[in-house]
């Protein structure tokens, strides 16, 4: 009788989804001029997509989703379309905070919340407060946010420190830095995506983006669906991240 060996089939497991993938939200306003409707139709279609990126992220493992919403920049924009937004962020944080609740969602809220009316200050903490036990994912919004504002606000808890005798000049360090970004709780990004087709970070987590792999797509931030955002993912997942070091 022929003896039968066993034979044992390796299979490679699927790679590890990014811990954390920060968005650039870009092109609500090109898809509505293209359709000729007003700039805010543009704006409300591209909440639906942030509602299809969380949930496709929380579903392939993914720890972190940063999400661009409003730039220190912004601000410049005609005080009608920046009203318009306030209101959209209102309607959100009012309608869409039991849904992030219901599906673990934690969220988080980062900028110069000082610049916001406060009755959306208000709404931010409490939103914060309802999912700060939640576990599925963290949502964080940047809103009225930028970069090198960050940065300057951490060198200047550092300089504090300095001078109240808390910490010595020596002691000064990236991760003494680090303590005070607004992020110092959340890991750094491994994946950027920008969407619209532009390349360019736009005053975005300046420091935190230091090693992420970048992934540029052409379509506009309303019409990208849980397709786009896969197709992203796999491309990072097929690139080497050697952080300076060579490859092997």
């Amino acid at each position: 009788m022929n003896s039968m060996k066993a034979v044992s089939l390796k299979t490679e497991s699927p790679p590890s989804p990014p811990v954390h993938v920060a968005i650039i939200m870009d092109g609500n306003g090109r898809w509505a001029k293209a359709r000729n409707l007003p700039r805010v139709a543009g704006h409300k279609r591209g909440a639906e997509a942030v509602k299809t990126v969380v949930k496709s992220a929380a579903e392939m493992g993914i720890s972190y989703l940063t999400l661009y919403g409003f730039s220190s920049e912004n601000w410049k924009r005609p005080r009608s379309e920046v009203n318009d937004l306030m209101g959209l962020l209102r309607y959100y944080l009012s309608s869409e905070i039991s849904y992030l609740h219901k599906n673990g969602v934690r969220l988080r809220v980062i900028g110069e919340r000082e610049k916001l009316d406060p009755d959306i200050t208000a709404m931010i903490v409490d939103a914060e407060r309802q999912t700060v036990g939640n576990k599925a994912i963290t949502l964080t919004i940047a809103l009225s946010y930028g970069g090198r504002a960050e940065i300057t606000h951490a060198a200047r808890c550092v300089a504090e420190a300095v001078a109240s005798g808390a910490l010595r000049p020596e002691d000064i360090d990236e991760e003494a830095l680090s303590r005070h970004l607004f992020t110092s709780d959340t890991p750094d990004p491994d994946l950027l995506i920008r969407t619209s087709g532009e390349k360019r970070i736009s005053n975005f987590l300046l420091w935190q983006l230091a090693y992420a792999e970048f992934v540029f797509v052409d379509t506009l931030w309303p019409d990208f669906t849980k397709d786009n955002f896969v197709n992203a993912i796999n491309e990072f997942q097929g690139r080497e991240r050697r952080y300076g070091a060579t490859s092997g």
